[in-house]
């Protein structure tokens, strides 16, 4: 069994560059309190020391979390910033802020109502679980199959947490918990022998075997039991209970937050922990509107100039039912997806001083989830090495997918957008480990989303065929300020938002689908994208403006991306001072 007494490896990383001991002993308890409570997350790090837990979601587990986030609160509360450095004040403004934005979301009780599918699902969780546990050795594999053992807790805690979520009238809605059961359905009908959990890569090996005789086959059969015996009735215990208690309770109307109790106050929370800035639902609201109006004439000047079409409607349309402009095959996709990665691998050096040691690889959706989640996504590599970052291409249904789309989408999710901004974090020198490891939503997908627009200046567009994919992606964008003020502070249905997201962007049937629900159960992180980009935009002209000659684009990006993700305010002030250094 492992040591959680012991110290963590990642100790010195944890307070790396805090010169004020007071400040760097608080960090250093949130740290052991960040590995304690995300065992899974310390395991991917490289911090051993939980391999074979995972973290309880009961109700007592939950309080001991808040309680023990309130005590680092009140430290931190003690320090006087204006005594600190300027480093040091940055980590203190960041981690204050970070706790306080966790507590104010305390108030939403995600656990006691969300339901979700795909990657997010409890499902997902632990499908993922079996891939992200490195097994090197056999203790590796004791530990994991350890740790999966447990999974059953964590689904009755979950059974056990919505239980008190629908006795005070918090409930999912109608089509979250029917994606649910569907997935879950789905996956008991395949059998475990199509389960991602019992095809470890780690489960055959070629050639010689440095693992003693037999060690191997025991372990993976004792993953296998685990699976059958324990998780599968788990998961039928789940969608039991999704479909005979959850259902029939679900919501069917106001499906986002403004049809639960609190639900301003709790949306109120999310926009400050994605968003960072003081901006009202209806503010946003207000800007998505105005910044569409632009993406809305940008689309159909193109839509003339490439497509023939005569008005936004006709652009769209086309867009949208032209097959001619969709994948034929998931080999397609994947190939295309390379290209583009490639192509922006060797452009990016032109306007960055230093690019990540840290490779980028493509992968595809894993089956069990692509009917259910997103176009793609990226997750970052492992801390200690061991996984290179990774963009994940959705190739399910292969028709739905434009091909328009791919380039931008592909720039987003690994170069420059994500990975440069994470896999550069991760391996930033004398910085606390929670600065590079963790950060804002806003600046984090404000940097991707601005990528988008600099790969144009590096010119990897294929074509304006791609750049309408660029301008409809950012439309897309725009739309989700609206859509997710709609749905969670408005009353709006998911047939509004829909129907939003229809009439402005070219967005296919099934991703418009997936991309709303999406925003019914992540309150208020869709709105940190374009509020993010417009704040990196707003920073790059300023800089460009007061230094005119001396505006260097590296620069900028290398001071941008140097100080980990820290949220929007602390961003403009670390580019201001660069910006009077160069002026000196």
């Amino acid at each position: 069994m492992n040591d959680p007494v012991a110290k963590s490896p990642l100790a010195a990383d944890a307070v790396a560059g805090i010169t004020d001991r007071t400040l760097a002993t608080v960090v250093a308890a949130h740290w052991e309190f960040l590995m304690r409570w995300s065992p899974t997350w310390a395991t991917t790090l490289g911090d051993h020391r939980y391999d074979d837990k995972l973290a309880r979601r009961d109700v007592a587990s939950i309080a001991k979390l808040e309680a023990e986030r309130a005590a680092l609160i009140v430290q931190l509360g003690r320090i006087y910033r204006d005594r600190l450095s300027g480093n040091d004040k940055i980590t203190h403004a960041l981690l204050q802020e970070r706790l306080m934005t966790e507590v104010g979301v305390e108030q939403c009780k995600f656990h006691e109502w969300t339901v979700d599918s795909g990657g997010g699902s409890v499902f997902g969780e632990l499908s993922y679980l079996v891939e992200s546990h490195t097994v090197k050795k056999p203790e590796d594999a004791v530990n994991l199959v350890t740790r999966l053992g447990q999974g059953p807790l964590l689904i009755d805690d979950t059974i056990a947490n919505l239980r008190i979520g629908l006795a005070h009238g918090r409930v999912a809605s109608a089509e979250k918990v029917r994606r649910a059961i569907d997935q879950l359905d789905q996956e008991l009908e395949k059998g475990v022998d199509a389960w991602a959990m019992t095809q470890p890569s780690w489960a055959t090996v070629s050639g010689t075997d440095p693992w003693p005789e037999g060690v191997r086959d025991r372990e993976y059969a004792s993953l296998r039991d685990v699976v059958t015996t324990k998780l599968v009735p788990a998961f039928v215990r789940y969608r039991d209970f999704l479909r005979d208690e959850v259902r029939p309770k679900a919501r069917t109307e106001k499906e986002g937050l403004s049809g639960l109790p609190d639900g301003a106050e709790c949306y109120r929370a999310t926009i400050a922990s994605h968003v960072g800035l003081p901006l009202s639902p209806e503010k946003l609201h207000a800007l998505g509107l105005a910044e569409i109006a632009r993406t809305d004439a940008e689309l159909a000047a193109l839509g003339r100039k490439v497509l023939g079409s005569t008005d936004l409607a006709a652009t769209i349309a086309k867009l949208r039912t032209d097959k001619s402009l969709y994948f034929t095959s998931r080999e397609e996709i994947l190939a295309t997806a390379q290209r583009a990665l490639d192509r922006a691998k060797a452009a990016t050096p032109r306007v960055f001083s230093s690019l990540p040691k840290t490779d980028c690889i493509m992968r595809e959706i894993p089956e069990y989830e692509a009917p259910y989640t997103t176009i793609a996504y990226y997750r970052q590599p492992h801390y200690d090495g061991s996984k290179p970052g990774e963009y994940f291409v959705n190739t399910y249904k292969p028709e739905t997918r434009p091909r328009f789309e791919l380039e931008a989408l592909t720039w987003h999710e690994s170069i420059p957008g994500h990975h440069t901004q994470i896999a550069l974090s991760q391996e930033l020198g004398a910085m606390p480990a929670f600065r590079k490891l963790d950060g804002s939503t806003a600046y984090v997908e404000g940097w991707a989303l601005y990528t988008e627009r600099l790969a144009d200046e590096l010119g990897l567009y294929s074509g304006d065929l791609d750049r309408i994919g660029k301008v409809s992606y950012d439309a897309w964008r725009v739309s989700r300020l609206v859509v997710d003020t709609g749905l969670h502070s408005m009353g709006w249905t998911r047939a509004q938002a829909e129907d939003f997201m229809r009439a402005h962007t070219a967005l296919t049937e099934a991703n418009i689908s997936n991309e709303v629900d999406r925003y019914i159960g992540w309150p208020g992180q869709a709105l940190a994208y374009k509020v993010g980009q417009i704040e990196i935009m707003k920073l790059r002209a300023e800089a460009e403006s007061k230094l005119g000659a001396k505006f260097d684009i590296k620069g900028f990006h290398a001071v941008v991306l140097g100080a980990g993700a820290v949220t929007l305010p602390v961003l403009a002030d670390i580019v201001r001072e660069w910006i009077a250094a160069r002026r000196k």
